[in-house]
């Protein structure tokens, strides 16, 4: 991924409505950096080839936070644990979909599964990027969800641009003459099927962080990052931003490269274990009572 790293280091060097805090870096972790999250339990029942369909699923529709406002969520959870609550009682009930059984699945099944209304735009994505997932599968790997893993030949970052290749994890965004492949869901996907045990990646140390719009949202609140006044205004007023804009690829490409920095200056073993971290920083009260960046897209 350091192309992605070159990239966001030069975004850095010439956005207007973001930037890093001069000092930031060195300082505002020196003394408390993130509290590492406890490590998820990994259900010894289950095979490598459920885990896979499990965490593949999971992550071809780890999306729609600018939805998120407007879906049903459970009693004291955010819309992407509601959404991923309800699709692991679907597991733990009925199992995963096969791959054949993804690309025939419709709105109408998933919002069910969901607890969301099946004519609500972001279960029509969600049901367009599972079919996609079970095509890639069947046609590419025969099937088998653990062989999506296997053919990276230990490679995280490898597996992670496999992915990014498909639909259902597609995540590059311009900015000038620079390409930048975020490839959030698809670097997530690497890191969930390394941590449930399906593969074990030797370097995860070279996935970055997984841009979305939370880890930048505590990196502003922390002070690392600064939004001009324009952009802040249009933010605190709920209003949503255009996936590929300058503002919103400025955002995920700074806090991309602050997150390396903080890396760098021993706030974090890797950007990766570090992303982890902030994110559940960011499900604190005083978090959350912040409004943060918004944008209706398939890439977070």
């Amino acid at each position: 991924m350091d192309d992605l790293r070159t990239a966001c280091a030069a975004v850095a060097g010439r956005a207007r409505d973001v930037r890093i805090v001069d000092g930031a870096i060195a300082t505002v972790y020196a003394h408390a950096r993130p509290p590492s999250p406890a490590a998820e339990p990994v259900d010894p029942g289950i095979g490598r080839e459920e885990l896979a369909a499990r965490w593949l699923t999971l992550d071809a529709i780890n999306f729609g936070s600018g939805w998120f406002p407007t879906v049903r969520k459970r009693p004291g959870m955010s819309g992407a644990r509601s959404i991923a609550a309800a699709l692991w009682e679907r597991f733990g009930t009925a199992g995963p979909w096969t791959a054949r059984q993804l690309t025939a699945i419709g709105p109408e099944t998933l919002g069910p599964v969901l607890g969301q209304d099946p004519a609500h735009e972001l279960i029509s994505l969600y049901a367009a990027a599972l079919r996609d997932l079970g095509d890639r599968v069947l046609d590419e790997h025969g099937g088998s969800f653990a062989a999506v893993a296997d053919a990276a030949d230990g490679s995280a970052v490898s597996l992670a641009r496999r992915l990014g290749g498909w639909g259902c994890f597609a995540d590059r965004s311009r900015y000038d003459e620079l390409e930048l492949p975020f490839l959030k869901r698809a670097q997530i996907a690497a890191a969930d099927l390394h941590r449930a045990g399906v593969v074990a990646f030797d370097d995860l140390d070279r996935l970055t962080m997984f841009a979305d719009n939370l880890v930048a949202h505590v990196l502003r609140v922390d002070g690392v990052l600064a939004y001009s006044a324009r952009l802040l205004t249009r933010i605190e007023r709920g209003e949503l931003l255009e996936h590929g804009s300058r503002e919103e690829v400025e955002i995920r490409a700074c806090a991309v490269h602050a997150v390396e920095l903080l890396v760098a200056a021993g706030a974090g073993t890797s950007a990766a274990r570090l992303d982890e971290a902030l994110w559940h920083r960011g499900q604190l009260p005083s978090y959350k009572a912040l409004p943060r960046h918004r944008c209706r897209c398939t890439a977070y």
